[in-house]
């Protein structure tokens, strides 16, 4: 039987192998050197964009959600304590001096136009930049006018009084205006004011905003001869407009 052969151990007291020990061997090699000087990675941590959009669009819709409570509380003291009510406007008198259409379709009228202001408000003051009156029939201009700047007072009621006419004012052959004086001898009125007002509540007084009063309804007969006649206006009826403009749009 053949006798097995073992290598001889390492004799006592011999030095270990560097890579056994864990000590680096002296001197350093490159790899030691390189990694020695390499600095330590330590991974950084990230923000997310998306994160960062979510926390801006939080904010903004808070603020905007913010700003709409305190208007609309605001809004809700200032109708508690004062009560706000829309000034309204109605057309008193309208008298036709002339009403008259050329053979050359060339339009001459005057009117004497009366309306009635009323402010219902007993804690609100309004304050009227002049007014522009104009006159309509089947989409024609009949007559331009104008009247005065004006204060509405608490609980008050002013009477307006202007003259609104038009000298030389083409028609078209077809136009409603045209067939209405030959038949009916009488024209449909529209009547549009424009201005700006203000307003004072208690001691604070607001920006000027632009409104717009239009009354329909109105039936006006051409006098005859130097007499003027009246114009039908119990079935007429005035709406008032704030006249706010957004951009391109006005609303």
């Amino acid at each position: 039987m053949a006798e097995k052969i073992y290598p001889a151990s390492k004799p006592a007291g011999a030095p270990l192998p560097a890579a056994a020990t864990g000590n680096p061997s002296f001197p350093a090699t490159k790899a030691q050197l390189y990694n020695n000087s390499r600095p330590v990675y330590r991974p950084q941590p990230r923000r997310s964009r998306r994160s960062c959009c979510c926390s801006c669009c939080l904010w903004i819709t808070f603020t905007i959600m913010l700003l709409i409570v305190i208007a609309a509380v605001a809004g809700g003291v200032v109708y508690v304590l004062y009560r706000p009510h829309r000034p309204t406007f109605s057309v008193s008198a309208l008298h036709v001096s002339q009403l008259n259409l050329t053979s050359s379709n060339k339009l001459t009228t005057k009117f004497n136009f009366t309306v009635t202001a009323r402010n219902p408000n007993k804690k609100i003051v309004f304050y009227y930049d002049p007014v522009s009156v104009s006159f309509n029939s089947n989409g024609v201009d009949v007559g331009d006018g104008s009247i005065p700047a004006f204060t509405m007072g608490k609980k008050n009621t002013t009477a307006l009084r202007t003259v609104v006419s038009t000298v030389g004012q083409s028609v078209d052959d077809n136009s409603g205006v045209k067939s209405d004086l030959k038949s009916k001898k009488s024209l449909p009125l529209k009547i549009r004011l424009d201005t700006k007002v203000k307003a004072k509540i208690g001691g604070f007084k607001t920006k000027k905003l632009p409104i717009r009063v239009t009354c329909d309804g109105i039936k006006a007969a051409a006098p005859t001869g130097k007499t003027e006649t009246t114009a039908t206006t119990s079935g007429a009826k005035c709406k008032v407009d704030l006249r706010i403009k957004i951009w391109k749009w006005t609303i």
